[in-house]
């Protein structure tokens, strides 16, 4: 293989759309912009939202009450079948759950979840824990161990 004889796979490249191409192209006249107005005009763009001046919907309907999703706290999810790759008697934390990488990006904690069957015994220190995997990990002689989040507390104002 050569430089000179690289070619992309095809069916990836597809023709650049011709508007204004006559009327039997299908993308005659208006060249897809529909009829007249501001969204026929060359250089125009509304906005994502922007109802012409009239007040947007987003902004006409009431916000009410309390949205907890910034304080949830957010688990990275890992399956008891996929910590079969660690050795017999390894111990099993954040931190080698990520160099592996079942875990991956920002989050509070990692919590191991019930799916897969667990062929070893292991040393689990995990932030949470689901019943049916507490379980699993614990008939092959393993053991549980629950830390806390990374999450400070959010200090409670009396």
């Amino acid at each position: 293989m050569r430089l000179h004889t690289l070619k992309p796979r095809p069916g990836s490249k597809h023709r650049r759309k011709r508007l204004g191409q006559g009327e039997s192209s299908g993308r005659g006249k208006t060249a897809g912009r529909g009829g007249k107005g501001q969204s026929a005009r060359s250089g125009s763009s509304i906005r994502v939202g922007f109802e012409g001046g009239q007040m947007p919907l987003l902004r006409r309907i009431p916000k009410r009450g309390f949205n907890n999703a910034r304080f949830a706290t957010q688990y990275l999810p890992v399956n008891v079948g996929d910590l079969n790759q660690f050795e017999d008697g390894a111990r099993v934390d954040e931190t080698a759950l990520r160099s592996v990488g079942l875990a991956n990006g920002a989050a509070d904690g990692i919590k191991i979840l019930g799916g897969g069957d667990l062929t070893k015994t292991l040393i689990v220190v995990v932030s949470a824990i689901s019943a049916s995997a507490k379980t699993k990990i614990e008939a092959k002689g393993g053991t549980v161990e629950i830390i806390a989040c990374k999450k400070a507390a959010q200090p409670v104002k009396a």
